[in-house]
């Protein structure tokens, strides 16, 4: 499957939602190609349809002191958090030209992730009935999509610095008591994300310009 890339780069949360939902439409109107959105996002915890708010673990005082966001949305899963020191892709992609397949969906991203990280002689693993990617105990990539008439959207977000990892701390991360770590823990050295984007295009490329996904 074709798709085009385009990147938004650092972006408030609500304008790449917005974003993800015209290009939703034109997906859907036959007006654009599958495409995969990438961006970085300013400070925000977002909150999918399985969500308990309980899992929040600050005021609403302490984020606004540090200048993040809450947000409820349509993806699945639980909370999360997005900040400027992630690399954040949302694969607006028409299932029709894949395979409708939403559990195959997710594995595929997966294995993208895995693959990626792999790049970096990094091992990926999943976890037995989690979604996501981790590195030992420790988390590094979460996933939560949407999707409607067979068009996918919302997507998958990895750690790259390590500084952003902080603000985990005001949230159960998927509602679980995990540790999230990121690809500058990974490597022991400093990672620009600019440097890495090609990267996870690749990986998506090499996976979903696959003509039978398994």
């Amino acid at each position: 499957m074709e798709f085009k890339v385009l990147d938004l780069g650092l972006v408030d949360y609500s304008l790449a939602w917005q974003k993800q939902k015209d290009v939703f439409t034109e997906v859907k109107n036959g007006d654009r190609p599958s495409t995969l959105i990438l961006c970085q996002h300013h400070p925000v915890i977002t909150l999918g349809r399985m969500s308990k708010k309980e899992n929040i673990l600050a005021s609403s005082y302490a984020l606004k002191s540090k200048g993040i966001e809450v947000r409820e949305i349509e993806r699945g899963g639980d909370v999360t958090y997005h900040g400027p020191g992630q690399l954040t892709a949302y694969p607006v992609f028409n299932l029709t030209y894949l395979k409708k397949d939403i559990h195959l969906f997710l594995r595929n991203l997966e294995d993208t992730i895995i693959e990626f990280l792999a790049g970096f002689s990094i091992k990926g693993e999943r976890r037995d009935g989690l979604t996501g990617v981790w590195i030992g105990k420790q988390k590094i990539a979460s996933i939560g999509i949407a999707i409607k008439n067979w068009i996918t959207f919302h997507g998958l977000s990895i750690n790259i610095n390590k500084e952003d990892l902080i603000n985990f701390t005001f949230i159960r991360p998927c509602g679980m008591d995990i540790k999230m770590t990121s690809l500058e823990n990974a490597l022991y050295r400093d990672i620009e994300i600019d440097n890495v984007k090609d990267k996870l295009v690749e990986s998506f490329r090499r996976k979903y310009g696959e003509s039978n996904l398994t």
